[in-house]
C-alpha cells in the first residue's frame, strides 16, 4: 500500500502526546508505548537498529513513519517489499487493508464500531472524550447499509479514499 492511513498532521500529534516532556524528542522507550499500543512488539534492542537512534526529532519520527509504512511485518521483523506485478500489488493492498481492518474490529465480529474505533484511537494518542462525536461522524460518513458500523467493503472504501486524497 502507498502511503499511510494516518496523515501528517495525525502523525505530528501523536509525536506532541509521545513527547511527554516536552524536550522535541520521542524516545525509543516512547516510540516502543506507541508501537506496543497497536500491537507491534519489539525489545529495545530491536528497535534501535531500526530507527538508528535513541531519540528523534519531529522531522526523524515522520520519515520513520513513512519508512515503516512502506515495508511489511512479518513477526518481529521488518523487511522491505519487492517489487511485484500489478495483480499481486493489488493482491497485497487488500492483505494489507485486512490487517489493518482487524486492529479496528477488536472483538473479530467483522465490523468496526464506535466503540472499537474510539478505543483504537485512543490507544493511539488521537481520541478523548471531545472526539466521540467525531467517531459516530465519521462511522456515519462510511457506513453505506446504516447499521451503525463499518464493515471491510466500507472500511476499504475509506481507506482507498483517504489515501488517493
Amino acid at each position: 500500500m502507498s502511503g499511510t492511513a494516518l496523515s501528517k498532521k495525525d502523525l505530528q500529534r501523536i509525536f506532541e502526546k509521545l513527547d511527554k516532556n516536552g524536550d522535541g524528542l520521542v524516545s525509543l522507550e516512547e516510540l516502543n508505548c506507541l508501537l506496543d499500543g497497536i500491537g507491534v512488539q519489539f525489545s529495545p534492542q530491536e528497535l534501535e537498529p531500526l530507527v538508528g537512534k535513541p531519540c528523534l526529532n519531529m522531522h526523524e519520527f515522520l520519515s520513520f513513519c513513512d519508512s515503516i509504512s512502506n515495508h511489511s511485518v512479518n513477526g518481529d521483523i521488518i523487511e522491505e517489499e519487492e517489487e511485484e506485478d500489478d495483480d499481486d500489488n493489488d493482491d497485497d493492498d487488500e492483505d494489507d487493508l485486512a490487517k489493518a481492518f482487524e486492529v479496528f474490529d477488536l472483538n473479530g465480529d467483522g465490523f468496526i464500531s464506535c466503540e472499537e474505533l474510539e478505543s483504537v484511537l485512543g490507544r493511539l494518542g488521537l481520541w478523548d472524550a471531545n472526539s466521540g462525536k467525531d467517531c459516530r461522524s465519521m462511522i456515519c460518513f462510511y457506513d453505506t447499509n446504516f447499521d451503525g458500523m463499518v464493515d471491510f467493503q466500507e472500511f476499504k472504501t475509506m481507506m482507498l479514499h483517504n489515501i488517493s486524497s
